[in-house]
């Protein structure tokens, strides 16, 4: 009986019909139809049968030479993903130790798909242009072949949409192996060659973007919510500069930095709740105070035994110079040494303490001169202390003082006001730290639109990565309807020498144990990525 192979991505359907005896099928002159029901719907059209087939008929050489690496690649990724398979029934027999590698692979394919809904559109995007790159390597390789495609149909069945081009299935049967093969192996050949294009262009993409953008600098904040702890603080176009006196040059650095102070501050509490007995104080953050603002400091008022700093003024104690160990007596002395200032004005003197990075203090607390002491503000358990000094070079103001300093070089501490300063920020630094949407591109010139693109380039090829991979795997995999069910056929008889009977046994095993253990391994994804 004659009926037809698809080449999708997704779930397939036959169609039952039988055809005409002809090897070409001919044209409908309707340009496209539709078939819907319960569970399948599918859209097929087909203006791409003619300048596709030409195509491929035109370089036939060049494109068989091409698909033919694509073989060799396509058989690679089968005996790859199987050996997986095989990896994975071992790991759920308790057979095998869990892999590493495979784990944060299988992570990684999960949060591709486990989204926000407002990055949805970048996997619909990378989606539509990988399963399109998929779906133009059959047609391409087929066309070069000499073999025309009936039709192009996207659908959606049950769940799951998918793409297709369909070919006459007497055709593809009476192909011999290895020209079957570069058809069958064309979808995950240029899904691999999609996976190089997208790796190479995130690499180059500071280069291609230098002309506008500057990158690797100082991260450049693209939204802040609402509900984030720095609302308020910065905002849209702001650079953050450094953190803590560290330079930031991008947003991983920002996200490491957060994540080093977290673990400093558990580090420091830990060392404290050991010698709490002793009272040690140990990584202390100081600023060099003179002492004529120490002595117009206001008085803390203390309220049920509690002791606080009146306004918005922040608490401040001496740090002396050699730590030592605090008795009893020498707390209340500390209490006594409490002043209120404005962190505003703290955070413009120099630093001291051993709680900044060495480059700053150069590895001593003994740096403020005689008529200074060392400060350091007392902080609440649990919460951090950090510095965080930005710019605004794209805010109007800092554009018209920009233009009025070349006129006048005495506006420099305006220029400095309006085009940003230093905040601290006292709180959980972690979730400081990802509330915040970062790039590491710059414009070198203000425009509105500009300011995203960057972000959203890379953002695609990064997912279109990561979709176009997932999609070779899963169409290299031993399973039922997928490409890999075709490409096992054709390989067995390819390049054995099985007996029809015995081959067809072997080709029932494969894809049976096959998509069984897919099954689990997709479960576990889903469960892994929740």
């Amino acid at each position: 009986m004659e009926g037809r192979r698809f080449r999708r991505f997704g779930m397939p359907r036959r169609n039952p019909q039988t055809h005409s005896p002809n090897l070409l099928p001919t044209h409908s002159h309707t340009p496209s139809t539709s078939t819907i029901s319960c569970c399948y719907c599918d859209y097929k059209f087909w203006a791409f049968n003619d300048p596709l087939f030409h195509l491929g008929r035109n370089h036939s050489l060049p494109l068989k030479a091409w698909f033919s690496v694509g073989v060799g690649f396509g058989l690679s990724a089968l005996l790859a993903v199987s050996l997986l398979l095989i990896f994975e029934l071992g790991r759920a027999l308790t057979l095998f130790p869990n892999h590493l590698f495979l784990d944060t692979f299988l992570s990684s394919i999960s949060s591709c798909f486990a989204t926000p809904l407002n990055d949805a559109v970048y996997v619909v995007v990378a989606t539509l242009v990988s399963v399109s790159v998929h779906e133009f390597g059959h047609a391409l390789a087929a066309a070069s072949e000499g073999i025309r495609m009936e039709y192009v149909a996207v659908f959606v069945a049950c769940i799951f949409p998918g793409a297709l081009v369909a070919f006459n299935d007497d055709v593809m049967q009476a192909l011999p192996c290895f020209t079957a093969l570069r058809v069958y192996c064309a979808g995950i050949w240029h899904n691999a060659v999609c996976c190089a294009v997208c790796g190479l262009a995130l690499l180059l993409l500071p280069v291609l973007l230098f002309p506008f953008y500057i990158h690797g600098e100082s991260p450049m904040v693209l939204g802040v919510p609402s509900t984030s702890p720095l609302s308020g603080y910065l905002s849209r176009g702001d650079v953050i500069v450094s953190v803590d006196g560290v330079p930031i040059r991008n947003a991983q650095e920002w996200m490491d930095m957060a994540a080093f102070l977290n673990e400093l501050s558990l580090n420091d509490e830990n060392h404290n709740m050991d010698v709490q007995s002793i009272g040690t104080v140990s990584n202390r953050k100081g600023y060099c105070v003179p002492n004529s603002m120490m002595e117009e400091s206001k008085r803390m008022l203390v309220v049920d035994n509690q002791s606080s700093c009146p306004d918005s003024l922040t608490s401040f104690t001496t740090v002396p110079c050699a730590y030592t160990s605090i008795s009893g007596d020498d707390r209340l002395r500390i209490i006594e040494k409490t002043y209120c200032l404005n962190a505003k004005d703290v955070v413009k003197l120099n630093k001291c303490g051993d709680g900044w990075p060495p480059t700053i203090t150069n590895g001593s607390n003994c740096i403020c001169s005689q008529d200074e002491s060392c400060l350091s503000p007392i902080q609440i358990p649990g919460l951090i202390w950090v510095e965080v000094t930005y710019s605004r070079p794209y805010s109007l103001e800092c554009l018209r003082v920009r233009r009025k300093s070349f006129a006048d070089s005495r506006n420099s501490d305006s220029m400095e006001s309006n085009c940003g300063g230093t905040f601290v920020f006292v709180g959980n630094v972690i979730s400081m730290a990802r509330s915040v949407r970062l790039t590491a591109y710059r414009p070198r010139w203000a425009f509105p639109l500009g300011t995203y693109l960057p972000n959203v380039l890379e953002r695609i090829l990064r997912c279109t990565f990561q979709v176009s991979l997932t999609l070779a795997l899963l169409n290299s995999l031993p399973v039922y309807l997928l490409d890999g069910e075709s490409i096992l056929e054709a390989s067995l008889l390819h390049f054995t020498l099985l007996s029809p009977r015995k081959r067809r046994k072997v080709v029932q095993v494969c894809l049976f144990g096959g998509t069984l253990i897919s099954i689990l391994a997709f479960l576990r994804i889903v469960l892994y990525g929740l």
